[in-house]
């Protein structure tokens, strides 16, 4: 299941292994698509990739401090760092892909 995050916890939850960040709010349409995406690959790549998402209306903070400009908008970090960022509905294929290339 993905895991909400908040700018008080985010750091600490998206500092270990591979993570993948979705930045997103409840009145968002293409949002609300990629929800289902997000969480079956949560539960299909449960102990190599942790996923996380972030109400950006919410936590504005941490969202400010990425830049994100858009949503939804996906971060993928490793062990801490931002390694790959990806705007607008991801398919699970190409998310795979992207896993699979950092595992």
């Amino acid at each position: 299941m993905v895991q909400a995050v908040t700018d008080a916890n985010f750091t600490e939850e998206t500092s270990e292994g591979l993570v993948l960040i979705d930045f997103w709010a409840p009145w968002c349409g293409p949002c609300r698509m990629q929800a289902p995406i997000l969480d079956s690959l949560s539960t299909e790549y449960q102990d190599r990739v942790k996923i996380v998402k972030l109400d950006v209306d919410e936590n504005p903070d941490t969202a400010a401090a990425f830049g994100i400009m858009s949503i939804p908008t996906l971060l993928l970090k490793k062990d801490g760092e931002v390694i790959g960022k990806m705007v607008g509905v991801q398919q699970k294929a190409q998310l795979e892909s992207v896993f699979n290339q950092y595992l």
